[in-house]
């Protein structure tokens, strides 16, 4: 339990590290350099870039920012469990009953568990899946579109070719070799560093928001999938996204607002009031 409690603690370091890194190159490298005009200092295709970086940061921030706001326990619970000193860290939680679950990490009782989120330090559930799925789509966006921008830096900065589709899978090892030799600089080996942290970033966003769409669209979540219990989907797909993505889920698409509400009792309506 020490070490997912560490966990806990380092990702969201990582994430806000990864963040900030990620603006300053953006502003600081990228930009000058990728998008610089002899004639103005702020061209039309620079102010492009700054638009379409700042939607997708801003979106990635924002729905971060809801997943921890909202987060899934319940306000009715008078008794919190005490989990056994002898249950093994691989058991994050147990499961109550009605759709409840007990966080050991959490130390509180979570409706409609999916699962616990290191990243974002709390568990996703009812109430935040939607903001974890638009968290996962627009840091994935965020990150591949620095990973493009990263490679036009690398090739105009230091007249690298990715023409080679095996250029980049030998960039690390390379540059790895050539930065203890003395041969490039410790800002071309970051640089190069951080591509393979966005491209990572990147496809496992990918990856978790491709699955939890899968799951929200069978009305089903992930520890229901590790218990093996995937027989049949339960009620409408289109049922079941609503539910996650409320009524007003266009909106919710390009900016990171509330779409579901919460009353009290932990039932979810919508804005325009239709209940569960």
């Amino acid at each position: 339990m020490v070490k997912l409690r560490l966990l806990n603690t380092i990702a969201p370091a990582y994430f806000y590290t990864a963040t900030v890194v990620t603006f300053a190159l953006h502003f600081l490298l990228f930009m000058p350099t990728v998008f610089r005009s002899p004639d103005v200092a702020l061209n039309p295709t620079m102010l492009v870039h700054i638009t379409v970086f700042l939607f997708l940061m801003g979106n990635a921030l924002g729905n971060y920012t809801m997943t921890i706001w909202y987060p899934s326990e319940s306000a009715n619970e008078t008794v919190i469990p005490v989990c056994s000193p002898d249950c093994p860290d691989r058991i994050d939680a147990h499961y109550l009953l009605n759709g409840r679950h007990f966080c050991k990490v959490c130390k509180k009782v979570i409706l409609k568990r999916d699962h616990h989120c290191f990243f974002t330090g709390n568990c996703i559930g009812n109430r935040n899946m939607r903001y974890f799925i638009m968290f996962s789509i627009y840091t994935s966006c965020c990150c591949l579109y620095s990973l493009v921008v990263g490679v036009a830096y690398l090739t105009m900065e230091y007249s690298i070719s990715f023409e080679n589709p095996l250029t980049f899978l030998t960039l690390l090892p390379l540059s790895t070799g050539y930065f203890f030799l003395g041969l490039i600089s410790g800002l071309q080996f970051f640089l190069v560093i951080m591509l393979y942290v966005w491209l990572g970033i990147g496809l496992v966003s990918a990856g978790f928001c491709c699955q939890q769409l899968l799951l929200v669209a069978r009305g089903q979540t992930w520890c229901e999938l590790q218990k093996g219990q995937l027989s049949e989907s339960r009620g409408t797909w289109l049922a079941n996204l609503t539910d996650v993505f409320g009524s007003r889920w266009a909106l919710g698409l390009f900016l990171p607002v509330q779409t579901v509400e919460t009353i009290p009792g932990n039932r979810q309506v919508y804005h325009d009031h239709r209940h569960d």
